[in-house]
């Protein structure tokens, strides 16, 4: 009698176990936590752009909206101000919709080319996805990394650093 209670206390586990897994399952309609965008993106995208500045260009986009977006060490998910930013990238670029983009990841000088490279990649593809959920189009966004190959700033301190973990969004006519 003790066996078969000892038995049925193992079943009664695995199935406990079993709904426990199936409550926490993977629903495949929810981004991932770096890519909950807020589902309407404010409008206008871009409040008054200087004089000389032509609506619509490079220059609108880089200067204007912003084409950059920083990194925390050793880290791919994307901060609240790097939401806001690529925020106002979406919604520009589906208000111009001829542009395409290419995202470029960046790393610190720090660890391994191949370890940089990867999260490069990683940053990179967090901005994609977080574009792509705000509706731009997937077929108008690439993706490539440099690593710790193209940094901006040369020195070794954190100022330096802080500016090389980085993705920008870089268009395409």
């Amino acid at each position: 009698m003790f066996r078969n209670s000892v038995g049925n206390w193992r079943l009664m586990m695995a199935a406990a176990v079993m709904l426990g897994l199936a409550a926490c399952g993977n629903d495949s309609s929810k981004a991932p936590a770096t890519a909950d965008p807020v589902q309407t993106i404010p409008g206008p995208i871009v409040d008054n752009v200087p004089e000389g500045v032509p609506p619509g260009s490079d220059v609108e986009f880089s200067q204007i909206v912003g084409n950059t977006v920083l990194f925390a060490t050793d880290a791919h998910d994307l901060a609240s101000e790097a939401q806001t930013i690529l925020q106002r990238q979406a919604g520009w670029l589906l208000q111009y919709p001829a542009w395409t983009a290419v995202i470029k990841g960046h790393a610190d000088e720090r660890g391994t080319r191949e370890y940089n490279l990867a999260l490069g990649e990683r940053r990179a593809e967090s901005v994609r996805a977080y574009l792509i959920a705000l509706g731009v189009d997937s077929a108008r966004l690439q993706t490539i990394s440099y690593g710790k190959e193209q940094p901006i700033c040369g020195e070794a301190n954190e100022t330096c650093w802080q500016g090389n973990r980085r993705a920008i969004t870089a268009l395409n006519p």
